[in-house]
């Protein structure tokens, strides 16, 4: 791992955290997974978008203060469309989960996942910066996230 200059790091676990709390605390409330098939499908597709992702990145290892590892800049496969499709899968699956439930705590999970995962994409950004100066090139022409998606998801969890 690469250890970046700038002063991130704590941000990028601090919102890394609160991700895996809103996740935590949907699962333990048995709120985690879609009820209806058209959710369920979208959660699924989340699924194979994080596989795709994965698979794509190799085996670099996932660090959870965001600090980049090893290796050339990935932007083949999903990474050829969003920089983050890590994150938008947990963001897409998490939402689908509050758009099925529509609860008030799974909204706010949701939200709080989704905010989660914005701070340690931030903090990622300026890694990445750091360490691959072809990085902000890179970042002009692709979307952070699937454009709009979750949003959608997410007001209609939270708007029910």
């Amino acid at each position: 791992m690469i250890e970046p200059q700038s002063g991130a790091r704590p941000v990028a676990l601090a919102g890394f955290s609160i991700a895996v709390l809103g996740i935590a605390i949907m699962a333990l409330r048995g709120e985690i997974f879609a009820r209806h098939w058209p959710l369920q499908a979208l959660q699924g597709g989340a699924v194979a978008l994080m596989v795709w992702a994965r698979l794509t990145f190799g085996m670099r290892s996932f660090n959870a203060g965001a600090a980049p590892t090893a290796g050339e800049l990935v932007t083949t496969g999903p990474y050829r469309f969003w920089r983050h499709p890590i994150s938008a899968a947990v963001i897409i699956f998490a939402s689908a989960a509050a758009a099925s439930h529509h609860s008030s705590i799974a909204c706010a999970c949701a939200l709080a996942i989704a905010g989660g995962m914005a701070l340690r994409m931030r903090s990622e950004e300026q890694f990445l910066a750091e360490k691959y100066p072809a990085y902000r090139g890179y970042a002009a022409r692709t979307a952070r996230l699937v454009p709009g998606l979750f949003t959608w998801i997410l007001l209609a969890a939270c708007l029910r």
